[in-house]
């Protein structure tokens, strides 16, 4: 993912300790303008300036960084200058920021320095936009994974990871009715839309879609229509009917253990509601 620093490479620096559809978006946008190389604040640097730590570690927070397909490079700063530029990063590229961390200082070091200075304001972050399936691959198992995805956190996207090491990974996101249906009318806490947009910006997902059927099984239409030589499901999303599925339809069903990612915290989106 590293490349060489150029005038097309597009600087953006922050905490990146909320792992949304808006952090997400503001990626997605600054690399229409070019390779992103995101500079992440350390620990230390998001206690000193927002005086509290962050709600993710540092290994957590470039691990999510990392697995973003709008991202080519990460790197971290333990300080920023009074200008609100990242010390020890150089200083080409375009600097891409915000509405909310714009500021005159900024503008003024990337006009003496020479860089270019893009300011993403709320209009360009409206809306998820669907994002075409990657080509197939040739010779090369399809897969598919169904899920809610409603709090999303890194040990989602581990598992995304380990199951396109299997093959083409397609994801089934599971639609609002279908949702409600299994857990309660306050469920899901974000729209099926804003859902799968998350899941799609994940570079291991060759395609994401909206489940059209209800309950457990509500992603049947989808995986008929995929046709796919695997369904893959972690401990908790096993089900007898899934696996009787699997056998009448001539499909491999695959469980996996559910663990995070070396080095890192097991996250669940029912802890992280409280956060």
């Amino acid at each position: 993912m590293n490349r060489p620093h150029d005038m097309s490479v597009v600087v953006v620096t922050d905490a990146f300790d909320d792992v949304d559809s808006r952090m997400f978006r503001y990626l997605e946008e600054a690399s229409k303008l070019g390779p992103v190389h995101a500079v992440a604040w350390s620990d230390n640097l998001i206690q000193a300036r927002l005086g509290k730590p962050p709600k993710f570690p540092l290994a957590e927070r470039q691990y999510i960084l990392g697995a973003l397909r709008y991202v080519d490079r990460v790197t971290v700063t333990n300080a920023l200058s009074g200008e609100g530029w990242p010390v020890g990063i150089t200083a080409t590229g375009t600097c891409v920021t915000r509405d909310d961390s714009d500021s005159s200082a900024l503008r003024t070091f990337c006009d003496t320095t020479g860089l270019a200075f893009e300011v993403l304001d709320d209009d360009r972050l409206a809306g998820f936009p669907e994002r075409d399936a990657d080509p197939r691959t040739p010779n090369r198992p399809s897969v598919v994974v169904t899920g809610c995805y409603d709090w999303f956190h890194s040990g989602h996207i581990r598992f995304f990871e380990e199951v396109s090491a299997l093959g083409d990974l397609h994801v089934v996101v599971g639609n609002d009715a279908s949702v409600s249906h299994l857990k309660g009318p306050r469920n899901p806490m974000f729209p099926d839309r804003e859902r799968r947009y998350m899941v799609q910006s994940i570079r291991y997902v060759a395609q994401a879609m909206v489940s059209s059927g209800v309950g457990w099984m509500d992603a049947v239409p989808e995986i008929e229509r995929l046709q796919p030589d695997m369904y893959v499901v972690n401990e908790d999303g096993d089900r007898p009917e899934k696996a009787a599925f699997c056998r009448e339809q001539g499909v491999e069903y695959v469980v996996l253990k559910r663990e995070p990612r070396p080095g890192l915290d097991a996250r669940t989106s029912t802890d992280l509601r409280g956060r």
